[in-house]
C-alpha cells in the first residue's frame, strides 16, 4: 500500500510540474550527450586521488598534466571536449643526414585537427577533417558525416574523474612512448630507406609535457632500431626528438576570404554539400594571418592602425651575431606593405627572450613562430606555415635558414654578375653584401609565411633594357615582387653604372598584401567579393600586378630565374657576361687561394647558370600565355608565344647551345678540375635542351596552335628546322667532331624515345583552372613527323657518307643509319 501511495505522489509530482519534468530531461539528455555523468559501474575507474596522489607534479592549463614518476596524465575539463585543435608534429633534434638535407631541427611532419571524444568509459582521440562540410542545420549534413567517418588515433581507458566531476583523468604515457604513425617523425619512406626495424621501447621515453593556457607541448624522445642509420652506422640506431603541439583553434573561426587565381596566396579548400549549386560546391579560401585593426574607427578613416595581434618572429638564439640584423630586417621589411593595408608595426622580429625573461619559452611551443637557423650543408632556405583548416588562419610558421645557403648565393653573385659588378669578382664578398642577400631570401620566405607563393611573373613585368639603367633598377629593383625567383641582375653589362643587382620589395607586394589583408567590415566573405574583384580590375593591365604560377611550365612569362620581358633577349645579355667570367674564374679563384678548390665547385654551378638561360630560351618555343581572367575581362586566357619568336628561339639554341660552346672548353679550367669526363659535361648540357624540344608535351602544344587555325609555328616546321640545323655537316659535306657526333647521336635516341614511348599524363590543377595535359601519342601527328624526319635524315646521311669527310665522320653517319632501321624495325 505504502508503495501505490509512493507511486501515485511521484505521479502527481510530475503532472503538475511538467516544466521542471522538461527540464529535468533536457538536462539529463545535456549530460549524456557531453558525457559528463559519472558511470554506474567503476569498470576500472578509481577515485581521484587514488590515480593523482601526493606524489604528482602538476601543470595547468588548457589541460591539467600530472606527473607522477615517469608516468604522465592528462585532467581534461569536460567543457574542453568536442572541441577542434591543431595538432602539429615537429622534429626538435635529429640525428646527421637524416632526411638526406631538407628535414631539420623544426621540420614538420604533420598537421591535423583532432578532437577529443568521450565514449562510454574511454576518452578517444579523433581525427578531424574539414575537407568535406554541409551547414549542420540542413539534413545532407547526415550524410556527410557518415561518409566521412572520423579515424580514431588512441583509446585511453578513463582512470579517474576528479573531485568535482567536471574533468576526466587520463593516462598518456603509452601513448606518448609508442610508434603511432600519425604523429611520427619517420615517414614510411625514412623507414624503408634507412632500414628502420622498431622502436626500441628501452631508449624511448617522454621528456617533458607542458600545459599553457591555449596549447600543450610534448618532448619526445624516440630511438629505433635501424640496419641503415643516416650517421652513426656502428650504432644501428637512429635518434630523434620530437615536439608534439596541440592548441586549441578559435571559437569563432575568422572570417575566411575567397581566393581569386588573379591574385597568389596559398589556399585552403572545402567541398560544402550544402550549396545550391547541383554539386558539392568547392569552396577555396587564402591562407592568411588574422589582422584586425585595434581601432576599427580610426582605421576606416584611413589611419594606420595597430592590429590586435601582431605577427611576431623570433631568432634562432644560434643565429650568427652578424648576420642577426639582416635577418630582422628581412622580417620587418614587410611593414611597408602592410602600412598598404592600413597596418603599422603588423609584423616584428624579436630576440627569444631569456631564461630570466621566460623560462617556459620554447621554439618548438606553436604559440611562436621562429626564424630557426640550421646548421647544415644543405643550401636553401624554407618558409612553411600551419593553418586553420575551417578559415584559412595561419596560426604559425616556422622560416629555415640553411647555413651554407650563404655559399650558393656568394657563388651566384659571382657568376652572375660579376662581369658588370667589380665587387662580385671575389670569393671574400664583404658581410654588407652578404647581408643584403640574405636579408632578401629572408623577405622572401616570410612572404610564403605570410601565405604567398612564387609569383614568377613578377621578372616579366619590366623590360630588358631597363634593367641596365641604374635609376630604374635603384628605384625598381629588378621584379615587380620578392616572391619571384629573380635573385640577381643578370641583364646589366660591363660599363652600366649604378645597377641594383640584388632584388627588393616591389609594387605587386604590396598590392597582393592590401588585397589579402585590408581588413573589410563585410558581413561575409561572400559580401567582401566585390571589393576584391574591383581591386583586380584596377591592376588587370599592368604588368606589375601581375601573378603567374609556378606550376604553368608552359608559360614563357612565368619562368623560375628569367628576368625582363624578353627571355631570348635577356639569355642573350646573360650568356655574354657569362663568357666573361668563365674567362676570368682562375684569375677570381685558384690564382688567389692556390686551391683549385673553389674552381671546380664555380665552373660546375657556371653550367647550371648557362643551362638555365638557355632552358629560358627553350621554353618559349610551343610556349603558351597565362594570363588568368574573368569573363567580364576583355581577350582570352591562353594565346600563343608569337611564330616569329619561336623560330628566332630555335636559330638561338642552335647558335649559343647545340654549336659546340668552344668558351667552356678552357684547359686552364678543366684539366686542374678533373682527368676526363669533359665532352660529357657538354653533352649534359645540350641534351637537357634537346629532350625539352622533344617533348610530347612540347610537340603536343605545337599541333594544338595549329588546331585554332592562328598564326603558329608548327610541329613539323620546328622539327625540320631542329634537324637542318644538327645535321648541317650533311649539307656541307663537311666533318664532324667530336661533341657534334655526341649531340646527334642523342638527337636519335630521343627521336627513338618519341617513336616508342606514352606520354604520361600530368595533373596541374588550380581551383576553376583545371586539366589533363596528355593526348593519345599513336593517333596524334607525332610518330608520323617523327617517321619522316628520321626517313629525311637517313636520305642526307646515305648521301653524306660518301663525301670528303674523315673516318670518324664516316663510321658515325654509318652508326647512325643502322640505328634508324633498328627504330623503324622496332616500329
Amino acid at each position: 500500500m505504502n508503495k501505490t501511495l509512493c507511486a501515485l505522489a511521484l505521479l502527481s509530482l510530475v503532472l503538475c510540474n511538467p516544466i521542471q519534468a522538461q527540464k529535468t530531461k533536457k538536462k539529463k539528455s545535456k549530460e549524456t550527450t557531453e558525457s559528463v555523468s559519472k558511470p554506474k559501474s567503476n569498470n576500472g575507474i578509481k577515485p581521484y586521488t587514488k590515480v593523482i596522489t601526493k606524489e604528482a607534479v602538476s601543470d595547468e592549463g588548457v589541460f591539467t598534466i600530472h606527473r607522477i614518476a615517469e608516468d604522465y596524465f592528462y585532467e581534461i575539463p569536460f567543457e574542453q571536449l568536442n572541441k577542434d585543435m591543431l595538432w602539429v608534429s615537429r622534429i626538435a633534434q635529429l640525428q646527421n643526414g637524416l632526411g638526406g638535407g631538407y628535414v631539420n631541427a623544426g621540420s614538420k611532419t604533420n598537421e591535423q585537427v583532432v578532437h577529443w571524444v568521450r565514449f562510454r568509459d574511454k576518452i578517444l582521440l579523433k581525427s578531424k577533417s574539414f575537407v568535406n562540410v554541409a551547414d549542420s542545420t540542413k539534413a545532407i549534413s547526415n550524410s556527410v558525416k557518415v561518409n566521412n567517418y572520423e579515424p580514431t588515433l588512441h583509446a585511453f581507458d578513463i582512470k579517474a574523474f576528479n573531485a568535482d566531476s567536471s574533468a576526466v583523468v587520463i593516462d598518456v604515457t603509452k601513448f606518448f612512448t609508442s610508434d603511432i604513425a600519425a604523429i611520427s617523425g619517420l615517414s614510411a619512406r625514412l623507414r624503408k630507406d634507412y632500414k628502420v626495424k622498431k622502436l626500441d621501447g628501452s631508449r624511448s621515453f617522454i621528456n617533458s609535457i607542458k600545459s599553457f593556457p591555449q596549447n600543450v607541448e610534448v618532448k619526445q624522445d624516440f630511438t629505433y632500431d635501424a640496419s641503415e642509420p643516416p650517421s652513426f652506422r656502428s650504432t644501428q640506431s637512429i635518434s630523434i626528438q620530437m615536439n608534439q603541439s596541440m592548441i586549441l583553434l578559435p571559437e569563432d573561426p575568422m572570417q575566411p576570404r575567397i581566393y581569386d587565381p588573379r591574385v597568389g596566396f596559398f589556399t585552403v579548400s572545402q567541398y560544402d554539400y550544402g550549396s545550391e549549386a547541383l554539386k558539392a560546391d568547392r569552396k577555396t579560401y587564402i591562407r592568411r594571418w588574422r589582422l584586425e585593426p585595434k581601432n576599427p574607427e580610426a582605421y576606416a578613416r584611413g589611419e594606420l592602425v595597430e592590429p590586435i595581434k601582431p605577427i611576431v618572429y623570433y631568432l634562432d638564439p644560434g643565429t650568427p651575431e652578424n648576420l642577426q640584423s639582416y635577418i630582422k630586417q628581412g622580417i620587418e621589411d614587410w611593414q611597408k606593405p602592410f602600412e598598404t593595408a592600413g597596418f603599422k608595426n603588423a609584423i616584428i622580429a624579436k630576440d627569444v627572450p631569456t631564461k630570466e625573461e621566460d623560462p617556459e619559452f620554447s621554439p618548438e611551443d606553436i604559440r611562436y613562430s621562429v626564424v630557426r637557423y640550421v646548421a647544415s650543408t644543405t643550401r636553401n632556405a624554407v618558409g612553411p606555415s600551419v593553418s586553420d583548416p575551417r578559415s584559412g588562419e595561419i596560426i604559425e610558421s616556422d622560416i629555415i635558414w640553411y647555413h651554407n645557403h650563404l655559399r650558393s648565393y656568394r657563388n651566384r653573385y659571382l657568376l652572375e654578375t660579376g662581369a658588370a659588378n667589380p665587387s662580385a669578382r671575389t670569393l671574400n664578398t664583404s658581410e654588407e653584401e652578404i647581408g643584403e642577400m640574405m636579408r632578401m631570401v629572408i623577405a622572401h620566405e616570410v612572404g610564403h609565411a605570410l601565405g604567398f607563393p612564387h609569383n614568377m611573373a613578377a621578372s616579366y613585368a619590366y623590360p630588358v633594357d631597363s634593367l641596365r639603367n641604374g635609376a630604374f633598377t635603384q628605384k625598381n629593383g629588378i621584379a615587380a615582387s620578392i616572391m619571384d625567383y629573380a635573385r640577381y641582375n643578370y641583364i646589366a653589362q660591363p660599363g652600366d653604372e649604378n645597377i641594383r643587382f640584388v632584388r627588393q620589395m616591389g609594387p605587386y607586394d604590396h598590392y597582393a598584401v592590401n588585397w589579402g589583408y585590408r581588413w573589410l567590415s563585410a558581413e561575409n566573405a561572400d559580401a567582401e567579393r566585390p571589393t576584391l574583384n574591383s581591386w583586380v580590375l584596377e591592376k588587370a593591365d599592368d604588368p606589375k600586378y601581375k601573378f603567374g604560377r609556378q606550376t604553368s611550365r608552359f608559360d614563357p612569362q612565368s619562368q623560375t630565374e628569367c628576368i625582363g620581358d624578353d627571355p631570348i633577349k635577356a639569355s642573350t645579355y646573360g650568356l655574354k657576361n657569362l663568357k666573361y667570367v668563365a674567362a676570368n674564374l682562375p684569375s677570381w679563384t685558384s690564382d688567389v687561394t692556390n686551391d683549385y678548390q673553389d674552381l671546380e665547385e664555380l665552373y660546375g654551378e657556371l653550367l647550371g647558370v648557362y643551362s638555365r638561360y638557355a632552358g629560358h630560351v627553350t621554353n618559349t618555343v610551343g610556349g603558351v600565355f597565362e594570363n588568368i581572367k574573368t569573363p567580364e575581362q576583355e581577350g582570352p586566357v591562353y594565346s600563343n608565344f608569337n611564330a616569329a619568336g619561336q623560330k628566332q628561339a630555335i636559330k638561338w639554341l642552335h647558335a649559343n647551345i647545340f654549336e659546340t660552346p668552344e668558351w667552356l672548353l678552357d684547359k686552364a679550367i678543366l684539366q686542374n678540375i678533373d682527368h676526363a669526363g669533359y665532352f660529357e659535361k657538354v653533352r649534359r648540357l645540350q641534351v637537357r635542351q634537346l629532350n625539352s624540344l622533344l617533348s610530347f608535351e612540347r610537340l603536343g602544344r605545337l599541333i594544338d596552335a595549329e588546331s585554332l587555325n592562328e598564326s603558329y609555328y608548327s610541329a613539323m616546321e620546328m622539327l625540320v628546322d631542329l634537324r637542318n640545323g644538327l645535321w648541317k655537316e650533311t649539307l656541307r659535306g663537311t666533318s664532324v667532331d667530336l661533341y657534334r657526333r655526341n649531340l646527334q647521336r642523342s638527337y636519335v635516341d630521343r627521336m627513338a624515345y618519341l617513336m616508342t614511348e606514352e606520354q604520361q599524363p600530368n595533373r596541374f590543377g588550380r581551383p576553376g583552372f583545371e586539366g589533363q595535359i596528355a593526348y593519345n601519342t599513336k593517333s596524334s601527328d607525332v610518330r608520323a613527323l617523327v617517321r619522316g624526319e628520321l626517313k629525311a635524315l637517313k636520305t642526307k646521311l646515305k648521301s653524306a657518307k660518301n663525301g670528303s669527310i674523315n673516318r670518324e665522320t664516316r663510321y658515325h653517319y654509318e652508326d647512325v643509319i643502322a640505328r634508324i632501321d633498328a627504330i623503324f624495325e622496332a616500329g
